[in-house]
């Protein structure tokens, strides 16, 4: 067996923790005192851990210990691994005592804030993020939350999901747009402009007009992107309400669309792997859209 792949796998954290210990504290005494073991227990390990690597890591005298090169270097990484380690168990026990919910766009839009206070209120016990991920399932499959809200067409068959609201459409305008006056626009009257669309995240489609009246389209990548596109006043945006509540901008307005379907609302989660919590997000959010349609 190839002697390198056999040192590795007999390595344990528990080397390295004692290792740390002996250099933190300056002695095998007061390691062995800090980590609750006999002084010849931290001895034993740390040769067990200087055989594993074939290397020298501390010297030693009657009083006082310090770092070789290699050992340096191996303490170096050590804190590092250490970190980690104690990282993962922190982030899986403590999993149900957060959660997080993803959103692309625009989290909950107006419901946001209220939300966030009535969920603290009620679940203190449970630490809520919201969490920002330019992906058409806003971080969820990407790992990188429990929950999502999405606006966005999406095939829905791997996940688990509820509709909680509708949002109105709204045209999004430079300040200075000549229809910035007006209380509202027609869907129909999106033709003769170009209209800004994120294919990856967006609510907007072509679909919403007929095939031989459709506008031209000008592709982004973000929000952010969009909101600038529209800044300039060379192009016009089509989105839910809840951008036009959480994208309020200098030099950008925003007008109702009249007859335009409204956007439902979903959340998303992990069909065989849901957070405790989920029902609960379900329940409070699908109130709030109810309580202030």
């Amino acid at each position: 067996m190839d002697k390198r792949r056999g040192r590795q796998a007999e390595l344990e954290l528990k080397h390295l923790r004692y290792l740390v210990a002996i250099v933190d504290a300056g002695s095998f005494t007061d390691a062995a005192v800090d980590l609750g073991v006999s002084q010849a227990a931290v001895s034993r390990t740390l040769l067990a851990l200087e055989r594993v690597l074939g290397v020298r890591l501390l010297h030693r005298t009657s009083r006082t210990v310090s770092p070789t090169s290699a050992g340096a270097q191996v303490i170096a990484r050590a804190r590092m691994l250490l970190h980690g380690a104690d990282e993962l168990v922190r982030e899986v026990s403590t999993g149900h005592t957060r959660l997080r919910i993803g959103h692309a766009w625009s989290a909950m839009g107006r419901h946001t804030a209220e939300f966030q206070r009535r969920w603290h209120e009620r679940h203190p016990e449970v630490e809520l993020h919201l969490v920002r991920h330019n992906s058409p399932t806003a971080g969820l499959a990407e790992g990188l939350c429990d929950l999502a809200v999405i606006r966005a067409s999406l095939d829905l068959r791997r996940w688990s999901h509820a509709v909680v609201g509708h949002e109105p459409r709204y045209v999004a305008l430079a300040a200075d747009d000549p229809w910035a006056r007006r209380r509202a626009v027609r869907l129909a009257e999106i033709s003769s402009r170009t209209l800004v669309v994120d294919r990856r995240t967006g609510t907007t489609t072509l679909d919403l007009w007929p095939e031989d009246v459709r506008p031209a389209v000008e592709h982004i990548h973000d929000v952010d992107d969009w909101l600038a596109a529209i800044a300039t006043g060379r192009c016009v945006g089509v989105t839910p309400q809840a951008t036009a509540t959480q994208y309020r901008r200098d030099g950008i307005v925003y007008r109702p669309l009249r007859d335009a379907a409204p956007v439902p609302v979903r959340l998303i989660w992990r069909r065989h792997d849901p957070h405790p919590a989920t029902h609960e997000v379900v329940a409070l959010l699908t109130d709030l859209y109810r309580e202030q349609s």
